[in-house]
This record gives structure tokens, C-alpha cells and sequence, in this order.
């Protein structure tokens, strides 16, 4: 197969949540000389981009959304320790999290694979993270943006304390702090001081390309 047809069957895999066959396509692209990076852009997210323009288009739905994402990982399984030291997958980072008190993460999941999509390196802290690890993980590992979101009025507390430790360490103007969830307002937003609320994944990443 060339270079082309690769890329193509690693696209399509993640477009039609075909885990086994993006993680096969994968391995040829490596057996092939395909540079890991050239094939997770030009394939594994060109092909869940296609996803995501379908999903704001209500073209495709979460299932689907869900299922790509599968195929997604199962490329990137593959691909991400094959990438020599000193080269990046993206240039930006986005660090994202549902604080502590709440352990739905459906939709940091969404929201994780379409800032994927759309050419921006995740780090995932997970769901119920104590505002102690999200500050400590802020400060190490430098992203961009911190996303923070929650399903439960209660945990916006774990919100708001987050983005207070930011400021009271002095860390607060070196990231781009984003919030979201269903209870989550643009006055709460605004008095807690973030940068960006959001309710909507699509949306979210939008704003990335405008501030980033």
C-alpha cells in the first residue's frame, strides 16, 4: 500500500469506529516509514476532524462520536511511543479535568477527543481530581489551557478552588483557564474569573483556535 492509501485506511477507520483496523493501519504506517506524527494528523485526526464537522452539522450523533474515539486511542496506542524524542504531536497542550466531588467524565471524554481533533495535544487528569493535583499537574507539566468542568452544582466549589489556588500561587496568568458542565454559568464563570465558559465541546475548541 502507499503512503496515501495509509493514511486513508487509518482516516476511514476512525471515521467508520473501526478500533482494530485504525490500530492495524497504524502498524503499517510504521512498518511503511510513515512518520508517527504524519499519521496521527494526516490520518487518525483528519479522520476524527470529519467526525467532529459532522457532529456540529447534527450529522452524526455522541454514539458515534464515542465510537471514533475508540478508534481513535487504538491509533494513537500505537502511534504516540513511536514518536522520537525532541518531536511534538502538537505545539499547544490543553490539560483537562472533572474536579474533585464529581466522577462523570462522558463528556470530558467529547471534549477531549475533539481538542484532539482539532490539532491540540491533550493531558488527561481524569475525573474527581482533587484541586491539589490539578494545581501541582498545572505548574509541572505547563499547559496552555486548563479546562475544568462538572455535572454537580455542589463541585463547582472544586471550581472555584482551583482557579483561587492558581492565583494564590502566582501561576494564574501563565494558562488560559476554561470552564464548563451544565451547572456551570457565565456569572460564575465571571466571578470566579476564568478566561472561557463553555457548555459545548464544538464550541470549546472553536475558542482554542481563536486564542491559540
Amino acid at each position: 500500500m502507499s503512503k496515501e492509501e495509509i493514511l486513508k485506511k487509518i482516516s476511514d477507520a476512525v471515521v467508520n469506529g473501526k478500533p482494530a483496523v485504525a490500530k492495524e493501519g497504524s502498524e503499517e504506517a510504521l512498518k511503511n516509514g510513515v512518520r508517527p506524527i504524519e499519521a496521527i494528523n494526516d490520518g487518525l485526526v483528519r479522520g476524527m476532524a470529519i467526525v467532529g464537522d459532522r457532529f456540529a452539522q447534527h450529522q452524526a450523533y455522541l454514539p458515534q462520536v464515542l465510537i471514533s474515539s475508540q478508534a481513535l486511542y487504538a491509533g494513537l496506542d500505537v502511534l504516540l511511543p513511536a514518536i522520537p524524542k525532541g518531536e511534538s504531536v502538537a505545539k499547544k497542550t490543553v490539560a483537562v479535568a472533572v474536579v474533585e466531588g464529581d466522577v462523570h467524565d462522558i463528556g470530558k471524554n467529547i471534549l477531549k477527543t475533539l481538542i484532539i481533533a482539532g490539532g491540540y495535544q491533550v493531558i488527561d487528569l481524569g475525573r474527581d481530581v482533587p484541586t491539589e493535583e490539578v494545581l501541582a499537574a498545572t505548574e509541572s507539566k505547563k499547559p496552555d489551557v486548563l479546562a475544568l468542568s462538572t455535572l454537580m452544582t455542589p463541585t463547582m466549589l472544586s471550581i472555584r478552588d482551583a482557579v483561587d489556588g492558581l492565583k494564590e500561587s502566582g501561576y494564574r496568568s501563565k494558562v488560559l483557564v476554561a470552564v464548563g458542565g451544565a451547572p456551570v454559568s457565565q456569572t460564575f464563570s465571571d466571578e470566579i474569573g476564568a478566561d472561557h465558559k463553555d457548555n459545548d465541546a464544538i464550541h470549546h475548541v472553536a475558542w482554542l483556535k481563536e486564542v491559540l
